[in-house]
């Protein structure tokens, strides 16, 4: 399958040709909640995108960049997508992905099913631990010079 001989191709229907969104539904829905970005600015679903337009999109915690390198408002295999676009992402926002990859902010591998009263006590004590303060220790915060007043 060649490139098409096209000069401007709605970028919802580019987006869902090369596989960046699974329907063209959910490209068109990504642009109305101002997830696809072209120069900085929000655009819509019917913007008209040419070769060598650069396109972002949020998907936090990353802002994904691709170049335009091929038209296409057809769906193609996963193999001809590079000849379609590049992945011009910058090292920054990359780093943020594989950062967020280490965050264990409580999750949980999927299979593992729910925590025993065990492993929840211990995320508990992970996620706000106690430092061995007695509960009848208590703050006194009243000054003796406000009762002579």
């Amino acid at each position: 399958m060649a490139k098409e001989e096209k000069e401007e191709v709605r970028i919802d229907k580019w987006m869902w040709a090369v596989r960046l969104f699974k329907t063209r539904t959910i490209a068109a829905d990504a642009c109305k909640k101002g997830r696809v970005m072209m120069g900085g600015t929000n655009v819509k679903a019917s913007k008209m995108i040419r070769i060598n337009d650069v396109i972002q999109i949020k998907r936090p915690p990353v802002v994904y960049s691709f170049k335009v390198i091929g038209l296409s408002e057809n769906r193609m295999g996963a193999k001809l997508v590079p000849e379609f676009m590049e992945n011009v992402t910058s090292p920054e926002q990359l780093q943020i992905l594989e950062l967020s990859k280490y965050n264990i902010s409580g999750r949980r591998d999927r299979g593992t099913g729910r925590p025993t009263k065990k492993e929840r006590r211990d995320l508990e004590e992970y996620i706000e631990p106690s430092y061995g303060l007695d509960d009848d220790f208590l703050f006194d915060f009243s000054d003796d010079d406000d009762d002579n007043e």
